[in-house]
């Protein structure tokens, strides 16, 4: 199936009046508040954007790796978006109807379940929230506690949530920069465990490391003394964004599905980055055929416009009227850009896309890597892609019988293995499946997983050489956006209607950012580049 080719943008001549640009831009910093982050560090005014084009205000043209933080399924005003807001603007339906039935509503309802797994669509109900996905986290920890009768939650450490009060005791950095969630909750929340194969907290990484994660999240719920007495529920992203494009493995997934519903503890599963097509399925959970209890769901699911909504199984559904609720629910351009969203992706198999061409994005990437020790690792799942930036130059903490980075796996007398972890014709119940960018392979720059050995720590963060990679992606034409613990990690979020010509200049840019970066960071010590100088290297995350 081609991808929708969208016409060149008819655009009006702009003029390339750079004066004007830098009068805007002064005025938003004197005008605007402390805590805006994107502005920081992308310095342009866009003005017109169609697909994964955006022009500014002084005529620049950019290829747009960011898309709303990942909102933009489609792109920028894709013309099946833009004909579902007109017909609703034509028909003098009401755009704002709080939670009271509507055609509109009903349709994209219709549409939201034909994407759900079978088991979950039979039985489940939706909770229309405010319009960010915050509230729908908010909604959803709201929920469990009231169906469980429960207060505790299960969390993980690098998750990111939401910036509203009890997301964000949720997320792994609250208190996030030293500002403290007012009224959180925080006690109640028991932190375990992600698996992160390049900085594994159990310094194994690969099966092993996912393992012990499993593990220890099971012992900890059995142990009397664990400090985690029966919670409400536990959430989890199944690519965590903010935390550095970080896959969970399948098999480990597939466990804690197992682990929650062995002791009633209801799953989860924070969709808001992940959803509609992104990471090559549908839903991310469908990777693992995992089925939560609970799933919350934002950005692309409004296709552009702001929606929340949380799905969730019926026999959760007892809290009152009035137990949740929002002015802004009953958003009606948004369902309907929405709903136009989802059947376009379903339609047009636009998820099985997204793992082709991401599969040959990560492929591609990790080639370049190889042999730049400042590449640590390169990962993702479709078009959810991370190159986390390391400073080899600061040494490795010493692991027990391990080669240094990039040397491959360690040798081990006793049996042959496979790489991954396995012995030969043996396949790992965390392996990810294929097309998705398998979250645990050797990565060039990276050591390869080895169950049997603490293994080489990985260098420190370069947040300072991400932030001049950004600026020469910009320089270049080209919007990046940054994450991970330290925001050391360059993230790509291209619509998924990206073309494979785009493919190509998203990557030639990004390589070429990646070498003069690097270039230039080697002649001037540790310091943030001149290139990135002007700019202050922002506050990362989607700040729902």
């Amino acid at each position: 199936m081609a991808v929708t080719q969208l016409p060149p943008m008819a655009l009006a001549a702009v003029p390339g009046d750079g004066g004007a640009t830098q009068g805007i831009l002064r005025r938003q910093a004197l005008r605007e508040s402390a805590a805006r982050t994107y502005a920081r560090a992308l310095p342009i005014v866009p003005v017109r954007a169609r697909g994964m084009t955006v022009e500014g205000a002084d005529g620049r043209r950019y290829l747009d790796c960011l898309s709303g933080a990942g909102a933009l399924a489609l792109g920028h005003n894709h013309p099946v978006v833009l004909d579902a807001i007109r017909a609703v603007l034509d028909s003098e339906a009401p755009l704002q109807v709080l939670d009271l039935a509507t055609p509109v509503k009903d349709a994209f309802t219709d549409e939201l379940f034909a994407t759900l797994a079978p088991g979950l669509a039979s039985r489940a109900r939706v909770q229309f929230c405010g319009p960010a996905g915050t509230d729908a986290v908010e909604a959803a920890l709201k929920l469990v506690r009231t169906a469980t009768g429960r207060d505790g939650l299960l969390a993980f450490s690098g998750a990111y949530h939401g910036m509203t009060a009890g997301a964000l005791a949720a997320s792994g950095g609250a208190p996030a920069d030293g500002v403290m969630a007012a009224g959180v909750a925080a006690a109640d929340v028991t932190r375990l465990p992600f698996p992160y194969d390049y900085r594994c907290p159990f310094g194994v990484g690969g099966e092993r490391g996912a393992e012990l994660a499993a593990h220890w999240a099971e012992k900890l719920l059995d142990d009397p003394k664990g400090g985690a007495p029966h919670p409400a529920g536990m959430i989890l992203e199944p690519v965590q964004g903010e935390g550095g494009v970080i896959p969970a493995p399948d098999g480990w997934l597939r466990r804690m599905r197992e682990i929650t519903a062995a002791r009633s503890i209801p799953l989860i599963a924070d969709e808001v980055q992940t959803g509609v097509g992104r990471t090559g399925a549908f839903w991310a959970v469908d990777h693992s055929g995992v089925e939560p209890d609970v799933m919350v769901l934002s950005k692309a699911i409004g296709g552009g416009l702001p929606l929340a909504v949380v799905v969730y199984r019926e026999d959760l559904d007892v809290w009152p009227p009035g137990a949740h609720a929002g002015t802004f629910r009953g958003n009606q351009l948004a369902m309907a850009a929405g709903a136009a969203t989802l059947a376009h992706v379903r339609q047009n198999n636009l998820a099985e896309r997204a793992a082709t061409v991401g599969g040959r994005m990560l492929e591609r990437l990790r080639r370049f890597a190889a042999g730049r020790p400042q590449i640590g690792d390169v990962r993702g799942r479709g078009l959810m892609i991370g190159v986390e930036l390391v400073a080899p130059e600061a040494g490795f903490a010493a692991g027990a019988g391990v080669a240094p980075t990039g040397a491959g796996p360690v040798a081990n007398p006793d049996h042959e293995e496979a790489p991954g972890g396995t012995t030969p014709g043996e396949v790992s119940p965390y392996e990810a499946s294929p097309g998705g960018g398998a979250p645990y392979e050797a990565s060039p720059g990276g050591t390869a997983p080895c169950a049997d050995a603490m293994r080489t720590a990985a260098p420190p963060a370069a947040p300072a050489l991400a932030a001049a990679v950004q600026q020469e992606c910009l320089r270049r034409g080209l919007i990046v956006e940054l994450g991970g613990r330290h925001g050391a990690v360059i993230r790509l979020l291209p619509p998924l209607t990206i073309t494979d010509e785009q493919t190509e200049a998203v990557l030639d840019r990004l390589t070429d950012a990646l070498d003069a970066s690097i270039r230039t960071a080697g002649t001037h010590s540790r310091e943030l580049p001149p290139a990135a100088a002007p700019f202050a290297p922002p506050s990362t995350g989607d700040h729902r």
